[in-house]
């Protein structure tokens, strides 16, 4: 039976460790999908259309906004970026689930557009003292990025409860064990099961026959 695909929000803090368990499912279940982005940026050295973004112009970026083509979309520092909707749908009716690594802001818009599909998850840091030394162990930042970052956190981080699963991140392994087991679960709700009528119809015939 072929399930409706489901989509999947990821949430957290800058360093609590989303973008790392994003990439462990995908690398789990191949069959995932990572949703890409729309952006009005201009494509950087390297970046292929449709791998790391779909690029577009403002005003095209805008009639896909009016015409409902967007999931969420927001506007960063002059650039709108997006998550559009009919990629995300063709893979739902495929049975292939999403992945979106996003802010709160973006998952709020994702869940009130596709409130029954949505899992929503929210990945919490040890500690405070932790999510510091994790940022400045990666060694991408310089200290005043990094204090932006630390000073962001505190708001990500107040939306926990407007998620469906939380969980701690304090040992990565454990905690992707902990997401897997959470999708799995998920999947197997009946309402992800759109063939189960007719397959439950087919069991009553089989006892009618006898």
């Amino acid at each position: 039976m072929i399930r409706r695909g489901l989509l999947l929000i990821l949430s957290s803090p800058s360093g609590a460790g989303k973008s790392t368990l994003s990439r462990m499912l995908m690398a789990w279940d191949q069959t995932m999908r990572f949703s890409v982005s729309a952006t009005t940026r201009p494509p950087r050295p390297g970046e292929a259309e449709g791998r790391e973004y779909f690029f577009r112009s403002r005003e095209a970026f805008e009639d896909m906004v009016k015409s409902g083509e967007m999931l969420e979309h927001a506007e960063v520092f002059g650039n709108l970026y997006g998550s559009p909707r009919s990629p995300v749908l063709a893979a739902m009716d495929a049975g292939r689930d999403t992945v979106f690594d996003i802010d709160w802001q973006g998952g709020q818009q994702i869940a009130q557009a596709m409130r029954d599909d949505v899992v929503s998850i929210f990945i919490l840091p040890p500690s405070i003292a932790e999510l510091d030394r994790r940022l400045r162990t990666r060694g991408q930042d310089s200290d005043t990025v990094i204090a932006g970052r630390m000073a962001k956190s505190r708001d990500e981080i107040s939306h926990w409860a407007e998620y469906d699963y939380v969980l701690v991140n304090d040992d990565l392994d454990q905690t992707f064990e902990k997401l897997k087991a959470i999708l799995t679960a998920e999947r197997l709700r009946r309402e992800r099961q759109p063939q189960l009528s007719a397959f439950v119809r087919a069991l009553n015939e089989e006892f009618e026959a006898r």
